[in-house]
């Protein structure tokens, strides 16, 4: 099996530009392309919504920043929102919340994240879906120390105290931290790519990969 198949493939879907193809059309790209996994960062543009309705492609929507103080506050606040941009689309295949987005612990957002994490969960969990949907949170990887060799990786210590809570809050609804990462300008700075996959680690080098050992 070639390295480029043993992943299932996701793509974000950008909405920022000019001339964009329509929903509908990047839709049947994504099927044309066997793209099944769907990062989507607007949660209210409803006619890529309705584009994706039964598509089955598995979607992660997000609770943008702005609205993290709303979800925060109270559990109500967190049945509306999932009222009304999960429950009331049961044919889209949502897979997973972002609750926040890249907040440093330094953001005026940062106390809201764990408090809107357990509010979405709470609810997602008492519509039946917890199985079905993951509720998480993403950050960026300034947030890591040390990053190299990967089994040695660990967060900044001045990041501990807003990671921690999160964290042990994801291992006890069984969800996974997510990281948003930027190969593409690690490539085009550098001209090399370290990508691992399976354990294992392949060196890209003007996109020819190389196998290494794995670690």
């Amino acid at each position: 099996m070639s390295i480029y198949a043993e992943a299932q493939v996701g793509v974000c879907y950008g909405l920022l530009g000019d001339n964009l193809p329509t929903p509908a059309q990047v839709i049947s790209l994504y099927k044309s392309q066997n793209i099944k996994r769907m990062r989507l960062y607007d949660p209210y543009n409803q006619e890529v919504l309705q584009a994706l309705r039964g598509s089955n492609i598995e979607v992660m929507i997000g609770v943008p920043n702005s609205d993290l103080a709303y979800v925060a506050a109270s559990r109500d606040n967190a049945f509306d929102w999932v009222s009304k941009n999960v429950r009331s689309l049961p044919d889209v295949n949502f897979r997973y919340i972002a609750v926040g987005n890249e907040v440093k612990p330094s953001d005026k957002f940062a106390p809201l994240v764990h408090p809107a994490l357990t509010n979405i969960h709470e609810v997602i969990s008492i519509y039946g879906l917890k199985d079905k949907i993951k509720v998480s949170t993403s950050v960026d990887t300034t947030l890591i120390g040390v990053s190299y060799p990967p089994s040695e990786g660990a967060f900044r210590d001045d990041a501990m105290s807003y990671l921690n809570p999160i964290i042990g809050f994801l291992v006890a609804i069984n969800a996974p931290l997510l990281v948003n990462v930027y190969p593409y300008f690690r490539y085009i700075s550098f001209g090399v790519l370290l990508v691992i996959i399976k354990s294992t680690v392949y060196l890209f080098v003007n996109l020819h990969p190389s196998r290494f050992v794995s670690v």
